[in-house]
């Protein structure tokens, strides 16, 4: 559906937000996004095999988690890879398994992202390919409120507190890809309050 065209890979070299090498202060303020949401409970996305690994070890559930089994392109150490299948083995009926080619974005990516969204259970979104630019289309359909954490790499875990700004960025990073971008954000739908 969406390719990250050569030319807007350098967009992705800095930080979204803060990065966060302790897990207990990144809490600290995925709890103050939440605070100045328009939702009781505002979404907790995590992004990334060794970003969910982190939140769960420390007793915090993700609502969504977007895992692929690899970290830097490499598969995900024994432990790693042992506390999410205790997670996704806790929410099986809530996990989905998507395709996902290296540098784009797919239409089942993004319609699993939604859905993920939408439910009152924790999802787990298994890709077979790769899941580094999920969190664009999660700033996009994420509440106000809402946080995304990704890693990034050789620095630490980054904090995006979803708010009209940073939405807005990831949404114009998104209409500069190669493909659809309108039927892209039709699918993401209007963001939830």
């Amino acid at each position: 559906m969406l390719r990250l065209p050569d030319e807007l890979r350098g967009a992705f070299k800095e930080p979204f937000g803060p990065v966060y090498t302790d897990t207990e202060r990144l809490l600290e303020a995925v709890d103050e996004a939440a605070a100045s949401g328009n939702r009781e409970a505002p979404p907790l996305v995590a992004v990334g095999d060794v970003v969910s690994h982190h939140l769960l070890t420390s007793g915090r559930q993700p609502d969504v988690m977007v895992i692929d089994g690899k970290t830097e392109r490499a598969a995900v150490d024994k432990a790693v890879a042992e506390t999410l299948a205790e997670a996704a083995a806790e929410v099986d009926s809530s996990t989905h398994r998507v395709e996902n080619p290296p540098a784009e974005l797919s239409e089942p990516l993004l319609v699993a992202l939604r859905e993920a969204l939408d439910s009152t259970e924790p999802v787990v979104i298994r890709v077979d390919g790769e899941e580094d630019l999920a969190t664009l289309p999660s700033l996009v359909a994420a509440p106000l409120g809402a946080s995304v954490i990704y890693g990034q790499p050789g620095e630490g875990m980054v904090h995006v507190a979803v708010t009209d700004d940073q939405t807005a960025a990831a949404r114009s990073l998104l209409a500069r890809f190669d493909g659809d971008s309108e039927a892209a954000f039709e699918l993401l739908g209007s963001r939830r309050q």
